[in-house]
């Protein structure tokens, strides 16, 4: 399978340093295949300007986040179709720090997985444990758990990816050992398959302080299919970087 590179701006970016920052990686694409596919988050303010600068190009667009509803009175929320109708092709639902910061369930995740499905949105779930679940020897239940219930039953290899990524390696500089990342990519993928034994294969991304550094080595272990990247996908270099290293 291609491997994905995608980048989760998160809070940050104004128009002009969105719009700049997608103008260099398509610069940089147009050079050269760099063998995976590519995918940008920007904050919601900025989606459709940067739909606008990479529409035509091999990058595609996607949200950080959507309401688990499809329409209603949510003051500040943005719906899956609202993303689909400014140019998304996938949307993040997960993320640890929407779990931590807006108490976010499975339950709750796995309703906005379903509701992406239904506006043909690609839904990246991430999952992932404490640095307490990690030392309690939790990670692979907590894994467990989150895959189970936040992954939605219609899913498939083509409308969703699954991001793993330790809470305590995000933004941090810290990153499991490669032996760590390689069992608990292992596991999911063997929870996928025992769940959909009839479908194709999910693409697996590892998330977590992925830069130009560390990413040939990450990129390179079996059931790895790409990386959902925080602050490197911030400068075209870096971006890049992680790119060409599949």
């Amino acid at each position: 399978m291609r491997p994905l590179i995608a980048g989760n701006w998160k809070m940050n970016t104004l128009r002009s340093e969105a719009t700049a920052l997608v103008a260099g990686l398509m610069e940089q694409r147009a050079e050269r295949d760099p063998g995976c596919d590519m995918l940008v988050c920007p904050p919601f303010v900025t989606l459709r300007p940067v739909a606008e600068v990479i529409e035509g190009s091999p990058i595609a667009l996607g949200a950080q986040d959507c309401h688990a509803e499809g329409s209603g009175a949510h003051t500040g929320d943005i719906s899956a179709a609202m993303l689909a109708d400014a140019g998304c092709k996938c949307v993040i639902v997960g993320h640890s720090e929407r779990r931590a910061d807006h108490r976010e369930s499975d339950s709750l995740v796995v309703s906005k997985a379903i509701v992406a499905h239904e506006n043909d949105l690609t839904a990246v779930i991430c999952v992932g444990e404490t640095l307490a679940q990690r030392e309690s020897e939790e990670t692979l239940s907590i894994v467990e758990t989150q895959v189970s219930q936040s992954v939605p039953d219609g899913a498939t290899a083509e409308n969703t990816v699954v991001a793993y990524e330790p809470v305590w390696a995000i933004g941090t500089g810290l990153t499991p050992t490669i032996d760590q990342i390689s069992e608990v990519h292992d596991y999911m993928r063997a929870l996928l398959v025992a769940r959909f034994p009839d479908r194709a294969e999910f693409r697996l991304l590892y998330g977590g302080s992925m830069n130009p550094g560390n990413a040939r080595e990450i990129l390179a272990v079996d059931n790895v299919n790409g990386g959902l990247v925080g602050g490197a996908s911030l400068k075209v270099e870096d971006f890049w970087a992680i790119c060409t290293s599949v």
